[in-house]
């Protein structure tokens, strides 16, 4: 951990302020937080189709370089590899921040690798990055009910009652994704997953 390479986080989401409240958007509400915490302004990228903000974690940290893809979901894995190929960011230093079918709400998880659980962002960064390596900040959205489909689940607007904990879930994945640059993904597992 000692060097001081810079990190890529990743934060999958839809562009468009159509887009800006739905559950699938949760990664652009993580690396907002983010950016805020390192004082970090968002521009558009001259290299990659994306947005990015940069800072450093505490004082004299390790450099976050955090970026939301304007890509949509499914090609988010271009800019990702784009941004890591030009600030020589290796797999085992990116982590995507996502939104979790998997996970009841209120979950938030890490882990590194595995499969990409159907999610069209993660499988995009598979495929662009060659390696599925990367550590994954999941964030629970639950299923849907009833017979809804999940892809207009996942498009659709966080309830009334989820947006009453959001901004303190919110902030519970940043936390998650700092563990994991200052401390690894296994430290933040056994700080995380218990409670």
């Amino acid at each position: 951990m000692g060097d001081d390479g810079p990190w890529l986080v990743a934060g999958l989401g839809n562009p468009g302020r159509e887009y800006a409240g739905n559950r699938h958007n949760v990664g652009f509400l993580v690396v907002d937080l983010l950016a805020s915490r390192v004082a970090g302004k968002f521009g558009r990228s001259k290299r990659a189709r994306a947005d990015v903000a940069e800072g450093r974690l505490g004082y004299g940290g390790p450099k976050l370089i955090l970026l939301k893809p304007l890509t949509y979901m499914n090609l988010s894995g271009g800019p990702v590899a784009a941004l890591g190929q030009f600030f020589k960011v290796p797999v085992d230093r990116v982590i995507a921040v996502h939104d979790e079918l998997d996970l009841p709400y209120g979950q938030v998880r890490v882990k590194r690798g595995g499969g990409e659980g159907g999610h069209n962002g993660l499988r995009s960064m598979s495929k662009s990055l060659g390696s599925k390596e990367y550590a994954r900040v999941r964030f629970g959205i639950g299923r849907p009910p009833g017979r809804q489909d999940p892809a207009d689940y996942v498009l659709s607007d966080f309830g009334s009652a989820e947006r009453k904990e959001l901004d303190f879930l919110v902030d519970r994945a940043a936390d998650v994704a700092e563990a994991v640059v200052l401390e690894g993904v296994e430290w933040a597992q056994n700080k995380y997953h218990g409670s």
